[in-house]
């Protein structure tokens, strides 16, 4: 996903860090809400101008012209990684990143030029639930038996927005469903490189791989794209960009489990500028799957908060969570 759906999985551990300085200062939650709410409209944005340019250009040169202008706005990072003489092994690190979050991107933009806007956004919600699940295979977290209940609820969210069996689901909720996952896998590869490396760093070797990944099909797929089309895709990069700047400064300011709430603001205008800008119908199967979905996104992460805290100082039931 764009930076839209880098939203609904961010870097849990800097909310963690943060939780309990952040809920004593009034001040500070405040500041997250208002960032957050900021975020959401700058990634609504990204995806209002992706759902502008539509299908008439291939999702992946879309997605590859995004990233080769981000990847010019990050280039003094990139190049100080390099003269550090990196270990290769941190490099393939990177490059799996890269390779599975450039396919998500393609799928993503695949998905926004052909169903609502409203519907990719509250699609996007399950990232999160991934992320857990695939915390739990991959690195031997414990899923308890409120988290595994909550991942049920936020996968029955995403049955109230595709309806099977009520309707026909549409490629466009496929890809978008399936960007979910790789956006989380995604996330759980950032958890890893956040452990020693520089947020700067980890979001130009992004732009990087995402921009070789992306690099193949898009020559495959090329048509030359007008003055327009490029405009409003250097448009998308920094949106995006000015997006995971004040998501930073969100989650620096109030723990996840205030601003993850907020983020359902996302799908309100999504709703309201699909039907101003694109005459898209409000669909309340949407909302209520969104809704859901959200719930279950802010409990996991109030959960993990709570189990982070008490890692750091154990109380004497600690053992009973």
């Amino acid at each position: 996903m764009e930076s839209p759906s880098d939203q609904k999985v961010a870097p849990q551990a800097a909310a963690r860090a943060t939780e309990t300085r952040a809920l004593r200062d009034p001040e500070g939650v405040l500041a997250g809400i208002g960032w957050m709410i900021v975020t959401g409209f700058l990634f609504v944005i990204v995806t209002c101008i992706v759902r502008y340019l539509g299908s008439d250009m291939p999702a992946i040169e879309a997605a590859f012209i995004r990233y080769f202008i981000g990847l010019m706005m990050v280039l003094p990072a990139l190049i100080a990684y390099f003269r550090r003489r990196p270990d290769p092994r941190k490099t393939m690190l990177f490059g799996a990143r890269g390779l599975v979050h450039g396919i998500g991107v393609m799928l993503w933009f695949y998905a926004m030029a052909r169903i609502p806007i409203a519907e990719v956004t509250a699609i996007g919600y399950t990232a999160p639930i991934f992320v857990t699940i695939g915390a739990a295979l991959f690195l031997s977290e414990k899923l308890h038996l409120r988290r595994i209940m909550a991942v049920l609820v936020g996968l029955v969210g995403a049955l109230i927005i595709l309806r099977p069996g009520f309707q026909e689901i549409s490629l466009g909720q496929l890809a978008q469903l399936l960007a979910a996952p790789l956006f989380a896998i995604s996330f759980l590869l950032t958890k890893k490189l956040t452990e020693d490396e520089d947020p700067a760093t980890i979001v130009a070797l992004l732009s990087l791989f995402c921009t070789l990944t992306l690099l193949p099909g898009a020559i495959w797929q090329w048509r030359n794209p007008t003055l327009e089309e490029v405009f409003w895709l250097a448009m998308t990069a920094v949106a995006a960009t000015a997006g995971h700047y004040t998501l930073t400064r969100a989650l620096a300011a109030a723990p996840i489990t205030v601003t993850q709430p907020i983020s359902f603001l996302q799908l309100v205008w999504a709703s309201i500028l699909g039907m101003l800008l694109f005459g898209e119908a409000v669909d309340p199967f949407v909302f209520a799957g969104g809704g859901v979905i959200i719930a279950a996104a802010t409990y996991i992460s109030h959960r993990e908060t709570v189990v982070a805290r008490r890692q750091v100082t154990p109380p004497p039931q600690a053992t009973k969570s």
